[in-house]
C-alpha cells in the first residue's frame, strides 16, 4: 500500500511537472489606474489557487470556532452531570444519542 501511494504522488508530481513546463508563457494582469503586472501563468495560477484556498478556510474558520464552543459548553454540562451524580472520573454515565 505505502509503495502504491508514492507512485500515485509520483504521477501526480510528474502531471503537475508537466502542466508548469507547458503554461510557461508570460501573461500581463492589469489592475486599476494603468497599474500591470506580468509573470508565467503557473505562477499566476498556483497564487489564485492559494488566495483561494484561503478564502475558504476563512469562510470556515466562523463554524470551526461555534463547534468548539458548543463542544467545550457540552464537556461542562456533563463534568457537572456526572458531579452531581457521584461518579467518579474513571466511572462515567453512558450517554445514549438522541
Amino acid at each position: 500500500m505505502r509503495y502504491l501511494t508514492w507512485l500515485l504522488r509520483a504521477i501526480l508530481f510528474l502531471m503537475l511537472l508537466g502542466f508548469a513546463v507547458k503554461n510557461d508563457q508570460p501573461v500581463v494582469l492589469r489592475y486599476f489606474f494603468g497599474y500591470e503586472w506580468q509573470s508565467s501563468l503557473v505562477v499566476v495560477l498556483l497564487l489564485f489557487f492559494a488566495v483561494g484556498v484561503g478564502v475558504g478556510m476563512l469562510a470556515v474558520l466562523g463554524n470551526i470556532f461555534r463547534q468548539r464552543r458548543e463542544i467545550a459548553v457540552l464537556k461542562r454540562e456533563l463534568r457537572l452531570k456526572n458531579k452531581l451524580a457521584g461518579v467518579g472520573e474513571t466511572q462515567q454515565i453512558p450517554i445514549q444519542p438522541s
